[in-house]
């Protein structure tokens, strides 16, 4: 695993080819967004900004995000997306009820399926932020996916898999925790539960349906050290996301 002086030597050469100034970070009070805005810090120290953006989000969740930027004194800003969420899906929302019953998904969306269109509103109108603030800067927007999420498509599309870098996309959970405790993240942010915080109570292992352990055995070792089911299901979502990790398909005519 490469150290995090290495990967912040990377970024610093991509703000070289660039032409940037410095970095964004969208704060979310967890591990991978601590660990990426430590090593944006450590990369252009005089030029990161840590971004809280909350979108009726759970008040931990900005709690843990002001720690990690009170412990490493990175500067930010904050933008409630609420009021900017709560008119677009009230203009948006109901036109889709005269959409002819033939064109609608039945059965109804419910429960986790009905969720998701609105979560990814979240994500997406976040993205949006930050990009702002990136172009307002003159700054990169620096991702904080990681390669567990990667693999098997656990972010959303145009939301927090936009980024123009994404520093810890080849290290598996683990590895950034581990990566964590190196860059001395405070240790309950290390120890939080994962979750995106599309909603109250969500948590990514719940939402994904294993354990990101049980993940990163089958991304290390193979689907020989899982069980079957397991590796079924890890191989269908590899398989249904793949149209997330490339760019849109262009007729070959």
């Amino acid at each position: 695993m490469p150290s995090g002086d290495a990967i912040a030597r990377w970024m610093h050469q991509q703000l070289s080819l660039t032409g940037a100034r410095g970095f964004v970070v969208g704060l979310s009070g967890g591990v991978d967004s601590a660990v990426v805005a430590r090593l944006a810090q450590l990369a252009a120290p005089a030029a990161t900004l840590g971004a809280l953006l909350p979108c009726h989000s759970d008040p931990q969740d900005e709690e843990d995000a002001r720690l990690v930027a009170d412990h490493f004194s990175l500067p930010t800003v904050r933008v409630d997306l609420s009021h900017t969420y709560d008119a677009f899906v009230a203009d948006a929302q109901p036109p889709l009820r005269n959409v002819p019953a033939a064109m609608r998904d039945l059965p109804p969306a419910e429960g986790l399926r009905g969720r998701v269109p609105l979560a990814n509103i979240k994500a997406r109108l976040r993205t949006v932020t930050l990009y702002f603030i990136a172009n307002s800067l003159h700054y990169l927007n620096a991702g904080a996916g990681n390669r567990s999420e990667i693999a098997v498509g656990y972010f959303t599309k145009y939301g927090d898999g936009a980024a123009d870098l994404l520093p810890i996309g080849h290290l598996l959970k683990g590895e950034v925790r581990a990566l964590a405790q190196d860059l001395t993240i405070p240790a309950t942010i290390i120890e939080r539960t994962p979750s995106a915080g599309l909603w109250l109570g969500q948590t990514d292992e719940e939402e994904m349906g294993f354990s990101y352990a049980e993940l990163e055995r089958y991304l290390k070792e193979g689907p020989q050290d899982v069980s079957p089911a397991l590796a079924m299901r890890i191989e269908r979502l590899i398989r249904l996301s793949d149209h997330k990790r490339a760019l849109p398909p262009i007729p070959e005519l």
